[in-house]
């Protein structure tokens, strides 16, 4: 009990220091685009897949066709490669994907964009090497009934698999999967 007050202390302590210099970063000033998790889970709550991504936000810029070009790869989130697990097979757009880890990439376009999935999995965003893009297809978009400031990525449960759902600003892209064998 001792030791956690002791580090709560530290910690509170650090943070007034932090507080009383007008120069010093705050926590939210670290990380614009902070990293987030998604998981898709069937109904018998077996995990089926999970993205890993980083959040950048909109900060009154204008974002499709200028912060991210149209008909240009886009590393689909910010830092690192946005990166998808799938725990059991899954088939998407005809093809049979293999449980594992991926990256993805996407190609934003005006009126439809294109979904990357890419084999290298530690890489940086911005390093596509398109040698290991194990599929390429079409994304369906709608735009959003509301602006979204934060780019956000989630699952809809739908027959046997789901819809992976990529939304920002005004735009939504997404892309039906299902469960192999199903």
């Amino acid at each position: 009990m001792k030791n956690i007050l002791l580090i709560f202390l530290t910690f509170f302590s650090f943070t007034a220091v932090f507080a009383q210099d007008e120069d010093a970063l705050s926590f939210s000033e670290l990380d614009k685009s902070p990293l987030d998790v998604v998981m898709y889970r069937d109904a018998n709550q077996t995990a089926v897949a999970r993205v890993i991504y980083s959040r950048p936000s909109k900060r009154d810029r204008e974002i499709f066709g200028k912060l991210v070009p149209y008909d240009e790869l886009w590393r689909t989130g910010a830092n690192e490669a946005t990166e998808i697990a799938f725990y059991r097979d899954v088939i998407i757009n005809d093809q049979l994907i293999k449980a594992g880890s991926y990256s993805i990439y996407t190609i934003p376009g005006r009126d439809q964009w294109s979904f990357i999935l890419n084999t290298a999995t530690t890489q940086s965003g911005t390093e596509h090497d398109p040698k290991k893009d194990i599929l390429t297809c079409p994304m369906e978009t709608i735009p959003s009934p509301q602006e979204i400031e934060s780019f956000s990525i989630s699952f809809l449960e739908q027959n046997n698999g789901a819809i992976l759902f990529l939304g920002w600003d005004e735009t939504i892209a997404s892309l039906e999967f299902k469960i192999a064998g199903s």
